[in-house]
């Protein structure tokens, strides 16, 4: 039966934020951002944008699976955590102020967990620091061997391996390395790494009812870190058996997740989950090394074991097997003073803590309010012209929107839509600077930012984000310009939503539409005939999701045959805003011949 989990907290909503407030008390190299607790950032105490000459390292997540990653901020490892609410994506404005924080000249690298969430917001937080001249690279862990084979977006998820791939980028980045070497250590790093977990219980979220879902005398193989079921369930058995089967998956030639051979040299990682002793911990690692070095004919160099990445109190543990070369242990070896790597609290607490500021925004406009301007030229009044029929499309079209999502997916496309829409035609009357093309553009993805939830909003946002980085600098906007902004748009949404053409999505709209752009202005048409024929692949595009079986979004859980009943809702919304915009040019261009 159900029961309310016990839990030594006060209120449940705090618990993030006191934890927080707990840790930098302990430690004296560990601080955190003015703007607390709104904004949640742990960082080194020692580091500020102004001082630092090395690669900023950051990671970060959803909290309850502490001590990552908070408990990784030192020299020699991250130089900031951005902690979410429980297992929540943290917000983008909390991801920007870590980065403004800490990131010098030499820039930055994001670690992320291979999570929608977390890649979309540390997605859109990379662009908007990209748009200030910031120097940012991502890199996404998804160490998960549990599953099948990759299929659709998602992935592998990221797991306890994430924590081996801070230690490696941190010590790169502290032997002033550059940012690209950082980021490529990072990434071959997280492609040596695989990890699979064992649960005996469900975790107790704050405040909640504990989950009966798992019985007496069961435990749950390859689950993730959010408490979310596991691949299988089984009888509980003898730890040896439970690390035998665990090796055995992580280290299978057929899904050849971690390119590790007999030979081959090893780093292991036993990581408690929350509420497994050390002692049972320690009886894994006394199985693991043996099998590893008899049964697989593998090089132990490295075993850590204790609670590196838990999953709030859940009893259970996972094995992390990374292949090693002497790179790698150099990177491991090297000195740390993050408390949880672990080393023990250094240094006098002083008596009391000054919060350092959130770093302003280094953008160009800095606080600057912009207003519609009193006369429009030509680029103004035809841009003017198409965000409103842009706008309206979307307005006159929200039920239909939301009757196809009802079929595919939560039944809110039209109206989630509809509001950026209403918030684009509100803001364009007071504050877009029409003429500035550019600037338009930001503004458009800042009105979308202020209503739009979702995945949406989000990847709307990070959609006007990279067209603005694109076309920021330009006064007069060329057609090839505008290509090229379209063309980066797409890859962004691509890069952190992980979709691309045929997964059933918006990009099944808008890629038809860049391919005959582009293929229509190289052939010689004029710039007004090839954005009208790019609208009808749009369309046609959009269309064509009917055949299409989804591989991104809530519809990838629903029947293929019920997808078929309708295209993607936020292929035909992407598609209606983009015809709009071209038949509207066209009427401001050719008004006789409409």
């Amino acid at each position: 039966m159900s029961y309310q989990g016990k839990k030594l907290i006060n209120d449940p909503k705090d618990v993030v934020t006191e934890f927080i407030e707990g840790l930098v008390e302990t430690y004296p190299g560990l601080q955190y951002l003015d703007g607390f607790p709104q904004i949640k950032v742990v960082l080194r105490a020692d580091v500020s944008s102004t001082t630092n000459d090395k690669v900023a390292v950051i990671s970060g997540g959803g909290s309850g699976h502490e001590p990552a990653q908070s408990g990784y901020v030192g020299a020699g490892m991250l130089t900031a955590a951005i902690c979410g609410d429980v297992f929540t994506s943290p917000h983008v404005t909390s991801i920007l102020a870590g980065i403004r924080a800490v990131t010098g000249p030499k820039g930055c690298l994001l670690i992320v967990t291979n999570y929608t969430g977390d890649r979309l917001n540390f997605g859109l937080a990379a662009e908007q620091a990209k748009s200030e001249g910031y120097k940012v690279e991502m890199v996404i862990v998804g160490d998960d061997c549990a599953l099948p084979p990759r299929r659709g977006v998602a992935g592998r998820r990221g797991l306890a391996g994430t924590i081996l791939v801070n230690k490696v980028a941190g010590a790169a980045a502290d032997a002033g390395l550059s940012l690209a070497d950082v980021a490529a250590e990072a990434k071959c790093a997280s492609e040596m790494v695989g990890t699979m977990g064992v649960a005996l219980s469900v975790c107790t979220l704050p405040g909640h009812v504990t989950s009966d879902r798992l019985g007496p005398g069961l435990m749950e193989l390859g689950l993730g870190i959010h408490g979310e079921p596991g691949a299988a369930v089984a009888d509980l058995q003898p730890v040896d058996v439970v690390v035998s089967h665990v090796l055995k998956q992580i280290l299978s030639t057929e899904t050849q997740y971690v390119p590790i051979t007999r030979g081959s040299r090893v780093v292991l990682m036993i990581n408690g989950l929350g509420a497994t002793p050390i002692m049972e911990l320690m009886i894994a690692a006394r199985k693991a090394v043996p099998q590893l070095q008899l049964e697989y004919g593998l090089a132990v160099d490295r075993v850590y074991t204790g609670s590196f990445m838990t999953s709030l109190d859940m009893a259970g543990f996972s094995i992390t097997v990374m292949k090693a070369d002497p790179e790698i242990l150099q990177r491991l070896d090297a000195p740390t003073k993050a408390p949880y790597w672990p080393v023990a609290a250094e240094g006098d607490r002083p008596p009391a803590k000054i919060p350092v500021p959130v770093p302003p925004s280094s953008s160009s406009r800095n606080n600057e309010a912009f207003t519609q301007p009193q006369e429009l030229n030509e680029q103004g009044c035809i841009l003017e012209a198409a965000i409103q029929a842009a706008a309206n499309e979307i307005i006159n079209i929200r039920d239909k929107l939301n009757e196809w999502d009802s079929k595919v997916g939560d039944g809110d496309c039209g109206t989630t839509m509809y509001k950026g829409a209403t918030a684009v035609l509100e803001d364009m009357k007071k504050c877009y600077p029409l003429n500035d093309a550019a600037e338009t553009v930001n503004e458009i993805g800042a009105s979308i930012r202020r209503v739009m939830g979702g995945t949406s909003g989000i990847l709307y946002d990070i959609f006007c984000k990279a067209a603005y980085t694109s076309l920021k600098g330009s006064p007069v906007v060329t057609s090839e310009q505008w290509v090229s902004a379209l063309e980066a748009s797409i890859a962004a949404i691509s890069k952190y939503g992980g979709a691309s053409a045929g997964y059933r999505t918006m990009l099944d709209a808008l890629i038809p539409a860049l391919t005959v752009l582009k293929e229509k202005l190289d052939a010689g048409n004029d710039p007004l005939t090839s954005f009208l024929l790019s609208s009808e692949a749009a369309m046609n595009g959009a269309e064509s999701t009917k055949d299409m079986h989804a591989q991104a979004g809530r519809s990838t859980y629903v029947a293929a045959d019920l997808q078929a009943l309708v295209p993607d809702p936020g292929a035909m919304a992407a598609a209606a805003w983009y015809r709009a915009a071209a038949l509207a040019v066209k009427d401001k261009l050719q008004p006789s011949q409409s």
